[in-house]
């Protein structure tokens, strides 16, 4: 196996994993509607867009509680929770120590905020594995989550949603899915950032495309199953991070993957771009009907620009307890739909001052 993929010396995997969308949706239809009259093409369906009550912290709770629910163990067994996001709610004062109160982790707990645009999840994710894997903790609670970002009439107010998972690293034989290694690929590819203080991100347009998604997803993938020697086929199921509804498909059709293989993990035509929980619910939803023995290829992509490609492996355990908490189709199925003057309202992109 390459030296250069990231395996612990502790066998690890997840124990525990849970979702959270929100139950409100703003077709994309809708936004057309108000931008171009109804005359212009939608990326996707429609949207997840969190309540006025709800940011990063509410929806990590949610998650975590789910996760904690299939996982089994103790809130107070964590070891460390971390949050993956690029839309914390304080720009100073961290998320993790409020999710980590709310679900009676504290106080013999280390907590962080994580960021890396988009994959600052599996980032999360990675750095747990090696917390676990070294001895450090027996477990550990990474996040990926975010809230609904973009200017108004931008390309981005289409697909810019809101939701994302929570899973519980733990070692191999507690596990529902064994976490066989990862693998990091990041260059300085500035399509997408936020300076202090501006409220909407911007973004390279088309820059996005070809030297930032695409480089760097299809990389991490490649380099991943050249050195584990596996192909395509050698997965039931793959996901990749998924900002619109094509770049995944198209990713993944080069990679060698069937639409079949990507299909179940593929939520951006139904809740949009869920930012850092963007491929990390996409496996949640895998792990809702995954058999024992499935692997699952898993890559995230984070603008500035980087991608975690990860292998899992179902385990006997995942049928007996994923039942333990609501599915992902759980969530997407409660759906309140909203008009755009609603989330205008509720999202505070009026103001008066």
């Amino acid at each position: 196996m390459s030296e250069k993929l990231l395996k612990p010396k502790i066998p690890v995997g997840v124990v525990g994993y849970g979702s959270y969308v929100p139950r409100y949706r703003l077709p994309a239809k809708e936004i057309s509607r108000i931008w171009t009259e109804g005359t212009g093409g939608v990326p996707i369906q429609e949207k997840s867009v969190p309540g006025s009550d709800e940011d990063v912290v509410t929806m990590s709770v949610e998650a975590a509680r789910n996760a904690l629910k299939r996982a089994g163990i103790s809130p107070t067994d964590i070891r460390a929770v971390w949050v993956g996001s690029e839309s914390h709610p304080y720009a100073v004062k961290p998320t993790s120590t409020i999710v980590a109160e709310a679900i009676g982790a504290v106080p013999n707990v280390q907590a962080a905020d994580w960021e890396f645009a988009c994959k600052a999840g599996t980032e999360a994710m990675v750095a747990a594995m090696g917390f676990v894997g070294s001895g450090m903790a027996n477990y550990a609670l990474a996040i990926g989550m975010d809230t609904a970002q973009g200017r108004p009439g931008d390309p981005l107010e289409y697909t810019a949603a809101a939701g994302g998972a929570a899973y519980i690293i733990g070692p191999a034989e507690e596990s529902l899915a064994v976490i066989e290694a990862t693998y990091s690929f990041v260059t300085d590819t500035p399509d997408f950032w936020r300076r202090a203080y501006q409220k909407y991100p911007e973004h390279g347009h088309r820059f996005t495309g070809e030297p930032a998604y695409f480089k760097h997803v299809s990389a991490a993938a490649t380099e991943m199953m050249e050195a584990t020697e596996m192909q395509a086929s050698d997965f039931q199921y793959a996901v990749f991070h998924q900002p619109n509804a094509k770049f995944p498909q198209r990713v993944g059709k080069s990679l060698g993957f069937t639409p079949e293989q990507i299909e179940t993990g593929l939520l951006a035509p139904i809740i949009g771009n869920t930012y850092s929980g963007a491929a990390i619910i996409g496996l949640t939803a895998i792990l809702d009907e995954a058999k024992p023995g499935d692997r699952i290829l898993m890559v995230s992509y984070g603008s500035g620009a980087g991608s975690d490609a990860m292998i899992l492996q179902a385990t006997d355990a995942l049928l007996e307890r994923r039942t333990a908490a609501l599915s992902t189709k759980d969530y997407i199925a409660r759906r309140t739909e909203i008009d755009y003057a609603e989330y205008v309202r509720m999202r505070g992109k009026l103001t008066l001052k």
